[in-house]
């Protein structure tokens, strides 16, 4: 597989969980906060070494193993809210620069250290992040942005550390990107259904596999623009 061109970025923070805290929901502590570490970090299949996250029935498993986010959309933030974003603040393992998470194409594959890396979907607000957040209509506010990140499953276990090149080894050729396809739950019918059988056709033609979330999502709004 060849790089595509001119698709590079730099890893400028590797974080994973500092503490379990206290959480209001259901599970009643959360891992979220997620904070910069130094020196090499094994990707394994589920995830960061030493990384974990407490409700695992809605955030983790291998198809949401790794979760990055930009500098980009990090600064943007930074603006609206009139404070710095850290690396970690909203729960991502990666903070990258020069490469944009929210604008990657589902199914990309991102060669970090020597670990692959393929998009799976974006990330969706949840209420644990707004509680994190402690601010009003959180989830509105990032969901309007559109600037969700994105999530990976890991082809290729490795090591990845602060500095290295993220490199775009596959970019496949239907398009969507995650933004896109947060964007399309709220379009109009069939606006929702030629997104949704573009990531389909890809599929069969073998591009990239999607995740089971969002085939069967896919699936339901090709149905419904019927």
């Amino acid at each position: 597989m060849s790089p595509v061109p001119s698709a590079s970025g730099t890893v400028l923070a590797v974080c994973r969980v500092h503490a379990l805290l206290p959480d209001d929901g259901a599970v009643g502590v959360t891992a979220i906060d997620k904070r910069p570490v130094e020196g090499p970090v094994h990707v394994r299949r589920l995830g960061l070494f030493a990384d974990l996250q407490a409700d695992r029935a809605h955030h983790g498993g291998e198809e949401q193993a790794v979760y990055a986010y930009s500098q980009e959309d990090a600064d943007w933030w930074a603006a609206e809210l009139g404070h710095a974003v850290p690396p970690g603040l909203f729960g991502e393992n990666l903070r990258t620069r020069g490469l944009e998470a929210s604008r990657a194409v589902v199914g990309e594959r991102w060669r970090v250290g020597t670990a692959l890396l393929e998009v799976t979907h974006e990330r969706a607000p949840c209420a644990t992040f707004a509680r994190r957040m402690g601010l009003a209509r959180w989830v509105k506010r990032f969901t309007d942005a559109n600037r969700v990140g994105c999530y990976f499953r890991v082809l290729e276990t490795g090591d990845l550390q602060v500095g290295d090149e993220v490199v775009v080894e596959h970019r496949p050729e239907h398009g969507v990107t995650v933004a896109d396809w947060f964007a399309a739950r709220t379009t109009a019918p069939g606006t929702r259904g030629r997104v949704s059988r573009a990531l389909l056709d890809a599929e069969a033609a073998g591009q990239m596999r999607l995740s089971d979330k969002v085939r069967e999502r896919a699936a339901q709004m090709v149905g419904q623009s019927a």
